[in-house]
């Protein structure tokens, strides 16, 4: 009896540890509360959804299937951006126009040629929702997927609502040069410097009004997010939003590496190996050199250590790196881009006849201008390269002032 006793309340318990509700996180996200409380703004109406897999509830259910089993909404077109609706596509791919296998509905993958939702599509709904995942960086390329659909759906007038989600950066720093008119593109769309400590809300705002888009613009807040918070302080589970972010480390480190290694030059950042950017080198590269150069500059919140890794993709493929590896001590003193800067003319002074730029087009690109290149070309020190675009960063700190929501 003593025997069936314990083992009715063990069944009890294990029940009611099954049904109770996950502990409360200090912060709610943009799509619970759409869900909660602004359910007015897709309530029978006809949805396209931008989204991809990093789009999740606070219990890690995907924003798609949030939407499609509620009986007050109908979602009936898909767009995905770079790395399509799976968020597991390489660089520069994404779902082709046609219908998702998965749910029938007809999709558009919103990168390259087809950036924005074509007229037909938008034809067919009521209101277009965007939910992904960012990371806080210009180069990023779903913000400039979100500016895109912006204009696209003031054309058609269609109303925008933006479900929004944290910076894992925090809402603070922003650096780097404003992006030059010249240099406008996909990763490098809105005028913007390389870190913005914005929300995707926010960014919304700021190029609706920044860039007169006039779109009929909704932000569904979070609630409890502050600007001081990186992700670790969010209580949420990390999803990969793209194959080289697998967790919150490699959001923080992915300016301060892939400024390096995506720019045009012949430095690897760690693509193709299973620590993506929190390497930098190349197989002519002295790692210990390198640390302890570094180190000795006492960059805030980043040490460095030598490290030897093999690439199994990209322009080193097969062959033995050396170089470092970037550990993060402190991500909130963390500076990624001058972190990047300081890589890069310490590089280029260690070894300046081994350092090439393949592409300096690209670089420009990736940095907003010509003139970081031609600097680091003459040696000038990474403090007096920031000094460089300090007016222009405080220009764009007041006009960013006016979009902010959140304290």
């Amino acid at each position: 009896m003593v025997l069936l006793l314990l083992s009715l309340i063990v069944t009890r318990l294990a029940v009611a540890d099954e049904i109770a509700p996950p502990p409360r996180v200090p912060v709610r996200l943009g799509i619970d509360v759409l869900l909660e409380k602004r359910i007015d703004l897709v309530a029978g109406k006809r949805v396209g959804l931008i989204t991809n897999a990093s789009a999740v509830d606070g219990r890690l259910v995907q924003t798609l299937d949030r939407l499609r089993s509620d009986p007050r909404v109908s979602v009936v077109q898909l767009y995905a951006p770079e790395h399509g609706l799976g968020g597991s596509m390489p660089n520069g791919m994404s779902d082709r126009k046609g219908i998702d296998s998965a749910t029938g509905l007809p999709i558009e993958g919103l990168f390259g040629g087809n950036s924005r939702p074509s007229p037909a599509s938008l034809a067919r709904i009521d209101v277009l929702v965007f939910d992904i995942q960012d990371i806080g960086s210009r180069t990023y390329t779903y913000v400039s997927t979100l500016g895109h659909a912006m204009i696209a759906a003031a054309g058609a007038r269609v109303p925008v609502v933006v479900l929004d989600r944290p910076n894992p950066i925090g809402g603070h720093l922003y650096e780097g040069p404003i992006r030059a008119p010249k240099y406008k593109s996909l990763i490098g769309w809105g005028p913007l410097p390389v870190t913005h400590g914005m929300t995707v809300g926010e960014l919304a705002r700021f190029y609706n009004g920044e860039l007169s888009i006039g779109c009929d613009l909704t932000v569904v807040e979070m609630e409890g997010w502050r600007r001081g918070m990186v992700w670790g302080d969010t209580g949420l589970e990390w999803v990969p939003t793209s194959p080289g972010i697998p967790h919150p480390l490699n959001a923080h480190l992915y300016v301060a590496t892939g400024m390096v290694g995506g720019s045009g030059t012949n430095l690897n950042e760690g693509a193709g190996n299973s620590m993506p950017f929190e390497l930098v080198g190349a197989p002519w590269v002295d790692g210990k050199l390198l640390a302890d150069d570094l180190n000795a500059a006492g960059l805030p919140g980043v040490w460095f250590r030598p490290i030897v890794w093999r690439a199994y993709r990209g322009q080193f493929a097969n062959r033995v790196i050396r170089g470092v590896q970037l550990i993060l001590k402190d991500p909130k003193a963390f500076r990624p881009l001058k972190t990047a800067l300081a890589i890069l003319t310490t590089i280029h002074r260690l070894w300046p006849r081994d350092l090439r730029i393949r592409d300096a087009r690209r670089f420009g690109r990736v940095w907003g201008n010509d003139e970081v290149l031609r600097m680091i070309r003459r040696g000038v020190a990474p403090d007096e390269i920031e000094k460089t675009w300090e007016p222009e960063l405080a220009a764009f700190g007041e006009k960013r002032a006016k979009y902010l929501i959140y304290k």
